[in-house]
């Protein structure tokens, strides 16, 4: 009998430990604070871009993306600007131009994203003050919104807050957010941040 007790306890750190890498409960995802929010953007319908080709300001011109994702630049005619990058269209309208200026230094800038209205703001619903649909704006993090939807409640349950985002295959990806850690004690640890077409939902304390 001591011998079978003797094995069973060498035996059972060995079990819990496969248990804790193979066991059926996984903790939910955590999203890395210092993770880039953003990833590059790519011109849309009626986005509004400025063209600028140095030392030729007959060229420069501020033009919008028509429905046909093209855009006119003088000289060399239509070049395709929807679903490109700024880079993208600069390298085009650069390579076109050789043909007429010697070495043409082009900058391309997006001064109007009508295109992706919608599709970039980032939405605050549950126990907040005054649930809200805002634009995302470079450097926007979890509380920035929060604060934006006026603050949570008295019937908040901040530390059961989500944050809700779109996955590589498009199915929305929860993440635990310690709202009250955040709001009451300065803990920036879950002040995560947020990318365009998030949704954060504070949900109801239950009574």
């Amino acid at each position: 009998m001591k011998s079978l007790s003797r094995c069973f306890a060498l035996c059972l750190p060995l079990l819990l430990a496969a248990c804790a890498t193979t066991g059926g409960s996984s903790a939910p995802p955590k999203l890395d604070a210092d993770v880039q929010a953003v990833t590059t953007y790519h011109i849309g319908v009626d986005d509004q871009l400025q063209i600028t080709v140095w030392h030729n300001p007959d060229l420069s011109v501020s033009v919008p993306v028509r429905p046909d994702g093209r855009i006119t630049v003088p000289l060399i005619g239509d070049v395709v600007a929807g679903g490109r990058t700024p880079d993208q269209v600069s390298a085009e309208i650069k390579d076109k131009l050789q043909s007429y200026i010697r070495d043409p230094q082009v900058a391309v800038i997006l001064i109007a994203l009508r295109s992706n209205e919608y599709l970039s703001r980032v939405r605050v619903t549950g126990a907040v003050r005054s649930p809200i649909s805002i634009p995302y704006r470079q450097g926007m993090t979890v509380l920035d919104a929060v604060l934006a939807a006026g603050g949570i409640t008295e019937f908040a349950a901040p530390d059961r807050t989500e944050l809700y985002r779109k996955g590589d295959g498009g199915s929305p990806i929860s993440y635990s957010v310690h709202l009250e850690k955040i709001l009451q004690k300065g803990d920036l640890a879950n002040n995560y941040p947020v990318q365009p077409g998030d949704v954060i939902t504070v949900p109801q304390r239950a009574f």
